[in-house]
């Protein structure tokens, strides 16, 4: 993916002509200088520990996303703030590759009832959790600079370990202006597993990560359906820091006659002002996107999440950071999963800039 721009004066860009494959998201021009909001892409996915693939999703949205409609519904002129494409590093997908390899054997082993105190077994973790540790470093790297020069960061992943580099870089910027952020966390898992599968950074374990940053003042999930005990009693032993809207709540409070709205208003209530939205794909019903990497029967309609996240930023709040994460477009049909993920990534740019519309 290049990054670059081909024509720096949009005034000769029609947001109605076909897209062009240019190599950045949405086939807009924008270069990364000239951009209100740029895309970082993680290939990468080294701790899935079912369906594999959402290393592809980066490539794969790229393409899907020139068949998306530039003028969305909700800021129709939002692509003029300019969505850049920030090239992807060239080690995070060799090193993918690589440690993935490595990461299966572990993963392997564990199922046949090994532990992993096992030498040969160590020794592969300690080499998957530093090369993971190095990729939440180039992404820190990366989204700090670009938040230094005053533009908003997406992600998109990879599994749902990819984004913590950002959300680190989030929590810094904020930190220097005294503020704090609440995470909007749309998924079928709680993923507040300590290390699992022996994996410090397993994309069962991102909103654990995330928890560390004293900047998070609250979690918020939303459509959770899958969780283990030790998820539930650090959710119970938060202290109100963890709230969960799990996904059969969800499906009841609706049956029983509290409509979405009413629902994604309580949501939006338990929000601070600045707000991070973290997106994985499976948090969708499976017929939205099934090629993913844990897919869940359940979850939220594609209309049902594009509400809430248009409900967020009516409601004023900013965000502030977002990433989309497990689009596995190697599983089943790849067009409609990769098609799937770039209309929510390009809700997710149009409805972050337009909360942040003051700084134009």
């Amino acid at each position: 993916m290049s990054g670059s721009s081909n024509n720096t004066n949009i005034t000769a860009f029609s947001p109605d002509d076909v897209g062009v494959a240019n190599g950045n998201y949405f086939g807009l021009p924008f270069g990364v200088s000239e951009a209100g909001l740029v895309l970082i892409s993680a290939p990468w996915d080294v701790t899935v520990s079912y369906n594999h693939g959402a290393a592809e999703a980066p490539e794969a949205i790229v393409g899907a996303s020139t068949q998306v409609e530039l003028r969305d519904a909700h800021y129709p002129e939002g692509w003029r703030r300019g969505i850049g494409t920030l090239p992807a590093d060239e080690w995070i997908r060799d090193a993918s590759d690589r440690l993935r390899k490595k990461a299966e054997k572990v993963i392997a082993h564990l199922e046949n009832g090994g532990v992993v105190t096992d030498a040969e077994v160590s020794a592969r973790l300690a080499e998957v959790n530093a090369g993971s540790e190095k990729l939440n470093g180039i992404i820190f790297t990366q989204a700090s600079s670009l938040l230094a020069e005053g533009r908003t960061v997406g992600l998109v992943g990879g599994d749902h370990s990819t984004p913590l580099g950002l959300m680190r870089a989030v929590a810094g910027s904020l930190a220097a202006r005294g503020e704090e952020f609440g995470i909007l966390h749309i998924d079928a898992h709680a993923d507040l597993r300590m290390a699992y599968e022996g994996f410090t950074y397993s994309h069962a374990s991102i909103m654990y990560n995330a928890l560390q940053l004293p900047q998070v003042s609250r979690l918020v999930q939303v459509g959770i359906r899958d969780f283990c005990g030790a998820e539930v009693q650090l959710v119970e032993e938060s202290d109100g820091r963890v709230v969960q809207y799990d996904d059969y709540t969800l499906a009841k409070n609706a049956f029983e006659g509290l409509d979405w709205g009413m629902q994604c208003a309580g949501i939006i209530e338990q929000l601070p002002e600045n707000v991070y939205v973290s997106f994985d794909i499976d948090g969708l019903s499976p017929d939205n996107c099934p090629g993913t990497g844990t897919p869940v029967p359940g979850g939220l309609s594609y209309r049902e999440a594009v509400y809430l996240l248009a409900k967020l930023v009516e409601s004023g709040r900013r965000i502030v950071g977002f990433d989309l994460t497990e689009v596995s477009p190697a599983e089943g049909d790849g067009e409609w999963n990769a098609n799937v993920g770039a209309r929510i990534l390009y809700k997710l740019c149009n409805l972050t800039l337009k909360s942040n519309a003051e700084n134009i």
